[in-house]
Order: C-alpha cells, then sequence, then structure tokens
C-alpha cells in the first residue's frame, strides 16, 4: 500500500485547508486511517483517526472542534479538513492506515504511512 499526502501549504491565522491522502491498493476500504503531524524537533504526535467504515472518529484535544477526518473509501482517499488554523498547527502532517481496520492514536499500529506535506500557519 503507498499513501500520498497533499493538500498542504501557507495560511494565515485563522484560514483553512484541507489535506488530502490517496492511497493505492484494493484494500484500502478495510483499514483504519490516521492523520498525524510532526513539528521541527518534536515528536509525531496523534491529530485524527477513523474506523474503517468511518463509524468511529477521535480528535485529539488541540484540534477537536476545528479539523474533521473523514474518508471517501470508494477513492481510497482520507482528508482531514483543517478550519481556524492557528501557529502552533505548523508541522509536517502525515497520513496512515492500519490494517486492522481499528482507529487508533497509536504511531506504532500503524503498518503504512505517507510521505507527509507541510502546513504553515502564519500569525
Amino acid at each position: 500500500v503507498q499513501l500520498q499526502a497533499s493538500g498542504g501549504g501557507l495560511v494565515q491565522t485563522g484560514g483553512s485547508l484541507r489535506l488530502s491522502c490517496a492511497a493505492s491498493g484494493r484494500t484500502f476500504s478495510t483499514y483504519g486511517l490516521g492523520w498525524f503531524r510532526q513539528a521541527p524537533g518534536k515528536e509525531r504526535d496523534y491529530v485524527a483517526t477513523m474506523s474503517y467504515n468511518g463509524g468511529y472518529a477521535y480528535y485529539a484535544d488541540s484540534v477537536n472542534g476545528r479539523f474533521t477526518i473523514s474518508r471517501d473509501n470508494a477513492k481510497n482517499t482520507v482528508y482531514l479538513q483543517m478550519n481556524n488554523l492557528k501557529p502552533e498547527d505548523t508541522a509536517v502532517y502525515y497520513c496512515a492506515a492500519k490494517t486492522d481496520g481499528y482507529a487508533s492514536h497509536y504511531v506504532y499500529q500503524y503498518d503504512y504511512w505517507g510521505q507527509g506535506t507541510q502546513v504553515t500557519v502564519s500569525s
């Protein structure tokens, strides 16, 4: 499985971006999915996660109410809609997939990772 993230960029505080992550392979609909981010000099942190059928979605406290994860299994794509962006959201954002289908906020549980897309929020 290959994951290709896109949609990052430079945005002002309060702005919005939508990240996309397209996956190869025929079993995308069975995967749990997640978005993580990593700022310079920091560990990779959980942002949002969704179960294989979209029935469960969870968010880090720092983004809850501002970010929305969604998936389109017909397009093999997962999205992260980011609203009301803040400078502290600046990071490289990674999408990830786990073959057991469950949502998870643990980095180590994910089997596949995208290459990352840079999000920069200016103050």
